[in-house]
């Protein structure tokens, strides 16, 4: 159950709205557009063979409607000045950050466009609808969560249980304390389906790797005697980037020699709340 909706502009300024105390001057009558958003799945038809073969799939950018009303005590606060409290923070076409506090759940964030402030001025029982855009249409927990292991010759596996509801990226980071030419990443999802990302560089003791999978933000730097390189070329363009999916994942990090401690650093993701 949502008891707090947190808003927070361009200005890091916050305001927090209330699903069942006024005494801030906004209540929270309702939410749309927080269930999983519509997907646009993509099929080919053929000559001679019935039905259609799926070929691919996305989902579109979440609209979260914002239903207030506005409950002002008519001493310090009046409909007029609630009304322009929140054009600081719902001015359309501005940018603003969703907080979603639950009783149950992780507290979430999702980053939006205003596209509309509608304010109902001669309602009996004065009321705003906001209209927001989220093009990322995922709500994201706020903790960042790593899991430590080290490299192996061998076939140990490291279980990562994702909470998430919709796959995420990682950020895998190591460090060398030796000379190395080339590691693998193999990730074994729920489904059993593998997945390998695999590096061929030559590395020397203290030099750091950084592999971005995150859809949309993906890199690979390496640091080495202070200075950062994009390194992206030394990934095997038959690599499939590590992503974690819904259950327990199992990451080896294949390296001929001594174990190597490495990081990988998630945020979970929800399609829906």
């Amino acid at each position: 159950m949502i008891t707090t909706v947190e808003v927070r502009n361009e200005r890091g300024v916050l305001l927090s709205l209330s699903v069942q105390d006024p005494s801030s001057g906004f209540i929270v009558e309702g939410i749309d557009g927080l269930d999983p958003v519509r997907a646009v799945l993509v099929s080919s038809s053929f000559a001679q063979l019935d039905g259609a073969q799926y070929q691919s799939s996305s989902r579109e950018a979440r609209n979260i409607i914002l239903k207030l009303r506005l409950e002002p005590d008519w001493v310090s606060t009046s409909v007029q000045g609630l009304r322009s409290q929140l054009y600081q923070f719902f001015m359309p076409k501005s940018r603003v950050e969703l907080r979603f506090v639950s009783v149950g759940m992780p507290t979430v964030s999702i980053f939006g466009r205003i596209e509309s402030f509608e304010s109902f001025l001669f309602s009996k029982d004065p009321a705003i609808a906001i209209s927001v855009l989220c093009f990322d249409p995922d709500f994201k927990s706020l903790d960042l969560n790593t899991v430590s292991s080290t490299t192996t010759s061998g076939t140990t596996e490291t279980e990562i249980v994702y909470d998430g509801t919709v796959e995420t990226g990682v950020l895998f980071e190591m460090t060398v304390d030796r000379s190395i030419s080339e590691f693998a990443i193999r990730n074994r999802t729920p489904d059993n389906v593998v997945r390998t990302l695999e590096f061929a560089k030559a590395m020397v003791s203290g030099n750091t790797i950084a592999i971005n999978t995150v859809p949309g933000d993906k890199s690979v730097m390496m640091t080495a005697n202070s200075e950062d390189e994009s390194v992206l070329y030394a990934v095997s363009p038959y690599s499939a980037w590590v992503e974690l999916y819904p259950g327990s994942n199992f990451i080896r990090v294949s390296s001929a020699g001594a174990a190597i401690d490495y990081d990988i650093s998630y945020t979970e993701r929800y399609g829906g709340l």
